[in-house]
């Protein structure tokens, strides 16, 4: 199959161990028991979808392809109905990349979508893309085939527009401006815990603060920082209090003071009081564990997780979790 790259050998490889260790009848329980909370199926004809959000303004999740793409999913009358993924875009100079890491930037009608060297390390990149015809605005390489070995994954935008990237491969972010200009890349010792095995998954999650600021996730050490956009891009570790964030991975704020954090568990919920020099968590989910939680998302108030694996054939089912956390 080629060069596998490292996410797809963590993310993709750990998910067929974890359903290698479940017992098909148990498998087949969990997807027959009745959800305890509100669930989005849609169809699909992949098995792997990366990342869901929201678009408000529009009525619609979009979703991320690991094959390369977005796609929507647009909401029917009936609550109950299996939605049908429809492709918004597949970029055929990117045909070999994920898209992973999705965000909505409202205020400026666009999609950012970080796009990763999934096979044949090509490059990872940062596309920009208009929200109402689809028209890719830019294509920024952050990495070079044959370069450094990087995995670009998730991203978030602050109020000027600029886009920060995180690398899951050697923990840092590229920083790019709303014209799609790499401007910078952001390193710091704190983003290497001391144990080897803690950075093979390093940076993953990110979202913006509406307060200047930046929280990202460290998934294998469970380490939360905070990079203060107004004060330099300041770094520091925000202690964790209560409860642990091992293998976090997608973010969504909730409101200014509380965090949902997908990953194994399929959600947690984290809250700072202080402006988010430390936090605790304050709720768990578990929902469908077996599908592998990736990302969350607000829909109307509420949280939703997104999950990696899709089942079933020859369509694959896919589900969007409304997570109700419990202390």
């Amino acid at each position: 199959m080629g060069c596998i790259s490292f996410i797809f050998s963590t993310k993709f490889i750990f998910s067929l161990l974890l359903f290698s260790a479940i017992p098909i009848g148990i498998l087949i329980t969990l997807e027959r028991t009745p959800p305890s909370t509100h669930v989005y199926q849609y169809h699909s004809n992949s098995w792997l979808r990366e990342c869901a959000k929201w678009d408000d303004l529009n009525r619609r999740f979009l979703v991320s392809y690991m094959e390369g793409g977005v796609g929507e999913l647009k909401l029917q009358t009936d609550d109950n109905h299996v939605l049908d993924e429809i492709t918004a875009f597949k970029d055929v100079d990117l045909a070999g990349n994920a898209s992973v890491g999705i965000s909505i930037d409202r205020s400026r009608n666009r999609l950012l979508v970080v796009t990763a060297d999934l096979i044949g390390n090509r490059y990872g990149g940062l596309a920009a893309y208009d929200l109402s015809s689809w028209r890719r605005l830019f294509l920024t390489h952050l990495t070079k085939p044959g370069g450094e070995k990087a995995f670009a994954d998730d991203v978030a935008v602050d109020e000027e527009g600029n886009a920060y990237v995180t690398d899951v491969k050697n923990s840092k972010l590229w920083k790019v401006n709303v014209d799609g200009k790499l401007l910078s890349i952001i390193k710091s010792p704190l983003f290497t815990p001391k144990e080897w095995y803690k950075n093979l998954v390093g940076l993953n999650g990110i979202v913006y603060h509406p307060d200047g600021y930046l929280l990202v996730i460290h998934t294998f050490s469970g380490n939360l920082y905070k990079i203060d956009l107004k004060k330099g891009e300041e770094i520091t570790l925000v202690k964790i209090v209560k409860g642990s964030l091992q293998f976090g991975d997608g973010l969504e704020l909730l409101s200014p003071t509380k965090l949902v954090v997908a990953g194994n568990p399929a959600g947690r919920l984290v809250e700072s009081t202080d402006g988010w020099e430390t936090a605790s968590v304050v709720g768990k989910f578990s929902g469908a564990m077996h599908r592998l939680a990736t990302a969350a998302t607000v829909k109307d108030g509420k949280a939703y997780i997104s999950h990696l694996i899709g089942l079933g054939y020859p369509k694959r089912k896919h589900v969007i979790v409304e997570a109700v956390f419990s202390s």
